[in-house]
């Protein structure tokens, strides 16, 4: 049996795949420090292979660059030995729900989702660190190699702090931002369906770096455009600024349909137009007694008084005022049938496909009608959304708000709208305050979707003097998911027809299960391996191991998990048959036909799981005898 690898996706690795599709003749092969033999790529075949477009040396170029460029884009390839382990008690109908809450380091969790949900997520939209001067960024540490980064994938500051403060005097200013948010959105990219799309909201501090990271990134042609939200958080210097940025990128834009939407508002049209050889004016005769939105100033004496009358959808809403006199209009002549089916009660649409509500008259004279608005382009300016509305979310739901400045759900709505579509995937991984989970169960509620969303969040520390704190919130996690609760009970309330994915499942980021022994056993001699048999750390349950395994074979973490009995021992089984596992030790043969007998895709068990060697004799017998297609591993 295969033994399972139980660490991120090596993406140096993957890269070198795709070399080797396209350039075989470039891949070799090479001792690593341990000896091993493994692939690498000959640079100098490479350079051959391109020589006609190849820059190299002090050849001029543009490039967009900063100190410690290099060691970030090595630092989102390197592996890294954790997992995500689920937590029951915080979660919402775990056994049930689709959307989940990762706690932990966004690069390690982006990292542990690399396999499972490549090519899945329809829309990413963060919030990251603006650097104002005030922000804290996370400090990566890029003085590892690959192997103590497996090791040790953490990054602290010297006191043993995730985050630093980023302030305008540190001479890195823009450095360590940059530093920050490459490897972040690099990953990202990966994880977005080829007609997905990212955005980013971000200050004007970092917009321009921030988009020529993404030009490099998702490549220029991807670039969808940069909104300009006005936010209502205004800051005075030479100019009010009153506005923030999100910037909009695409995974292919060649994948992506033109944004629309349904609009549903109304919007007016003249039935008469400038005349032309094309557009001849006609005579339209309305028949005494027709009712009309209008007053004296236009049709002197025929009506009464000046109490306009409506006509709405085909159906004339009579005021007991009527034309006293049949009167005859000019008319563009396009017009002359759609206005005749008009009074002939039918529905009626425009040349643009768009349905009449009614036809009325304006002060000046000129017959207008009014239509529903179909087939919209989205703005690149978004106004009547601030984050006036944001705070007043939370404070509903919260009693107070505990962010500064939160993004409003009415944004997120905005965005989610015109992009995803009822059974998408929705990731945020700067979620802070959870607004775009809650904004995604609100748009499900709404139009009947089965939306999914990822919510990714350090648990960053409340201050102890903050109202957070005291409030019994001991980081922003635990704000971000009492948000989420009260967010879906109280959107339950206000759509009791509606049904909704509301619940959540929490997983954190830590750790490996697996001792260090399982990782590099040639460091450890035989009598040690003697005593470390058992390489999974004692403190991991059956569960934990189940979801690092979900993590290795690129399984859903959402996925159906059920919990069955067999002889005595707990099995999983995932996804209807997809994943079947058993963690407990002393496995019988009874166990083992069982679930050999389900036909799962995959099996895993414990290395040291056998009950003796017979058992182990007859392993392979039994899966090649009821199973054989079973791909069966180890840990």
């Amino acid at each position: 049996m295969d033994k399972l690898k139980m660490h991120s996706l090596n993406k140096v690795d993957e890269n070198i795949k795709k070399i080797g599709a396209q350039f075989p003749n470039c891949i070799t092969e090479r001792k690593n420090q341990q000896g091993e033999v493994e692939y690498a790529i000959d640079f100098d075949l490479l350079k051959q292979e391109l020589s006609s477009v190849i820059v190299e040396g002090r050849e001029e170029r543009y490039q967009f660059t900063w100190p410690d460029k290099k060691k970030s884009i090595l630092l989102a390839n390197a592996p890294i030995a954790k997992t995500l382990r689920p937590c029951r008690e915080e979660s919402v109908d775990f056994d049930n729900t689709e959307n989940l809450y990762i706690e932990g380091d966004n690069l390690e969790v982006l990292k542990l989702l690399q396999e499972t949900y490549l090519g899945k997520v329809k829309m990413i939209y963060i919030d990251p660190p603006y650097n104002t001067g005030n922000d804290f960024v996370y400090e990566d540490d890029f003085a590892q190699n690959t192997s103590e980064y497996l090791e040790n994938s953490g990054q602290f500051d010297d006191e043993g702090n995730r985050l630093v403060k980023n302030t305008e005097t540190n001479g890195r200013f823009h450095t360590d931002w940059l530093n920050m948010i490459y490897p972040r959105l690099k990953l990202a990219r990966d994880l977005l369906t080829d007609d997905g799309v990212i955005f980013i909201s971000i200050g004007v501090n970092e917009q321009e770096n921030l988009k020529k990271i993404c030009d490099e990134i998702f490549g220029s042609s991807n670039f969808i455009s940069t909104l300009v939200w006005k936010s209502g958080r205004t800051a005075a210097a030479h100019f009010t600024n009153e506005h923030e940025y999100i910037i909009c990128f695409s995974k292919n834009k060649q994948c992506l349909p033109l944004f629309t939407y349904d609009g549903k508002d109304l919007t007016s049209d003249r039935t008469i137009k400038k005349p032309s050889s094309k557009n001849p004016i006609s005579l339209i005769n309305f028949p005494a007694g027709m009712d009309f939105e209008c007053d004296d100033k236009i049709f002197p004496n025929q009506f009464g008084d000046k109490e306009p009358v409506r006509i709405v959808k085909g159906i004339f809403e009579c005021k007991n005022k009527k034309l006293a006199n049949d009167v005859t209009i000019e008319a563009a002549w396009a017009m002359k049938d759609m206005i005749e089916n008009w009074l002939k009660g039918n529905e009626v649409i425009d040349q643009k496909g768009q349905l009449v509500t009614r036809f009325f008259f304006k002060s000046n004279g000129v017959l207008q009608y009014e239509k529903q608005k179909g087939t919209i382009h989205p703005k690149s300016i978004i106004n009547d959304i601030t984050t006036k509305q944001g705070t007043k979310s939370i404070e509903e739901l919260l009693s107070t708000s505990y962010f500064n400045y939160p993004k409003p759900i009415e944004l997120i709505s905005f965005l989610s709208n015109i992009i995803t579509k009822s059974n998408d995937l929705v990731l945020d991984f700067f979620s802070g305050s959870s607004t775009t989970a809650h904004a995604v169960m609100q748009l499900n509620a709404e139009d009947g979707g089965n939306r999914k969303f990822i919510m990714v969040q350090l648990p960053e520390p409340t201050d102890e003097k903050s109202e957070a704190y005291k409030a019994g919130y001991k980081n922003i996690c635990e704000i971000g998911k009492e948000r989420i609760r009260r967010a879906g009970n109280k959107i339950a309330q206000e759509n009791p027809q509606a049904k909704f994915d509301k619940g959540f499942r929490v997983l954190k980021c830590d750790s490996s299960n697996m001792k260090e022994v399982y990782y590099n056993p040639v460091e450890y001699n035989t009598d040690l391996l003697d005593v470390l048999i058992d390489n999974i750390k004692a403190d991991r349950t059956p569960e934990d191991l189940l979801f690092q395994v979900m993590l290795d074979l690129g399984v859903l973490l959402s996925s159906d998990i059920k919990q069955t009995t067999i002889a005595g021992k707990t099995v999983f089984n995932v996804a209807d048959n997809f994943l079947m596992a058993c963690f407990d030790t002393d496995i019988n043969d009874e166990v083992i036909k069982t679930i050999a007998k389900q036909k799962p895709y995959y099996f895993v068990m414990r290395d040291s799981s056998m009950a003796n060697d017979s058992v182990a004799t007859n392993f392979e017998q039994i899966f090649n005898t009821y199973s054989p297609e079973t791909k069966r591993k180890v840990l």
